[in-house]
């Protein structure tokens, strides 16, 4: 935290966060160490406690998509995603948003490195580079609200939910903090980096329910945004069978429900999704989402 220049308030909390870029690192060096992609979900399994392994997985996902990209792999990447990395399908997408900001000719070539993905998660790509630009250039990005060249259209909603997620770690999972920060960005940003807050907070954890509480009070009329964010985390660490309990006690905060039902929910909301148009099917899901937690707070006040 203190080489990233990160005030962290908490100890606590500065030791959560770090222990979380330490299971990054593990499965960025595990496929560097031996890039076999037959044994490297063991490798990584074996390694990694339960809670952290998604982050292992999102380390590999950097890693490999690298290789494939340096043309040191050979659909390696894919092959991950196909076999052991199946599981943590977010946490690798992600982690190939890592690669695409760490090589510039992948931001120029973004629609085609995108069209090579999943047509749903594929987004998550800009959402992991979103991310990367915040933890490491968040004087520009977070203070300054700058936009690195290569985001056109939705991508920039994407890349946004991204930077929300690092706000937590930014702002040391301080909900007044977190908050001041979106506070400041153009209005029409507020939503999705609302919404990277509530999966962060979720997937990463590090608060207790007061925070989170104040977390949702914060968020305004983005709770539902944060709400989604927070349902999208419980999905991802369903898939992978890797439950946490703070997961759990931030979707009983934000999402008013327990981490399995908001996972649900989230599932329930990709089914019969329409093909990309105008709009994202990515963007008809995360909508979906965020309706159905405005509809029942409606269904509480009434």
């Amino acid at each position: 935290m203190d080489r990233r220049g990160f005030d962290c308030p908490s100890s606590a909390a500065a030791e959560r966060l770090e222990s979380i870029g330490r299971a990054f690192l593990g499965g960025y060096h595990a496929v560097l160490d031996d890039p076999s992609v037959a044994t490297l979900g063991r490798r990584i399994d074996q390694t990694s406690v339960p809670e952290n392994r998604g982050f292992a997985y999102e380390g590999a996902g950097m890693a490999l998509m690298l290789l494939d990209r340096l043309g040191i792999g050979r659909g390696s990447f894919a092959a991950f995603l196909e076999g052991p990395g199946a599981p943590h399908m977010y946490l690798v997408h992600v982690g190939a948003g890592w690669a695409v900001a760490r090589l510039p000719w992948l931001r120029w070539r973004l629609s085609r490195t995108l069209n090579s993905h999943d047509s749903l998660l594929r987004w998550l790509v800009v959402d992991g580079w979103g991310f990367h630009e915040g933890y490491f250039h968040w004087p520009a990005t977070i203070r300054r609200h700058q936009l690195p060249s290569g985001l056109d259209g939705y991508a920039g909603r994407a890349f946004d939910q991204g930077l929300g997620r690092s706000l937590w770690f930014v702002e040391g999972i301080d909900p007044e903090r977190v908050a001041s920060s979106i506070s400041r960005f153009p209005a029409h940003r507020h939503n999705d980096l609302w919404a990277g807050v509530g999966l962060a907070s979720a997937y990463a954890g590090g608060a207790g329910r007061e925070a989170l509480e104040r977390t949702a009070t914060l968020a305004g009329a983005h709770a539902a945004a944060a709400a989604q964010g927070a349902a999208a985390a419980a999905e991802a660490r369903d898939c992978a069978g890797n439950p946490a309990g703070y997961c759990d006690l931030a979707c009983r905060v934000l999402c008013g429900m327990p981490a399995d039902a908001a996972a649900a929910v989230a599932r329930q909301m990709r089914l019969h999704l329409p093909p990309d148009g105008a709009i994202p099917a990515y963007e008809v899901w995360r909508t979906r989402i965020q309706q159905q937690f405005v509809s029942a707070e409606q269904g509480v006040r009434r």
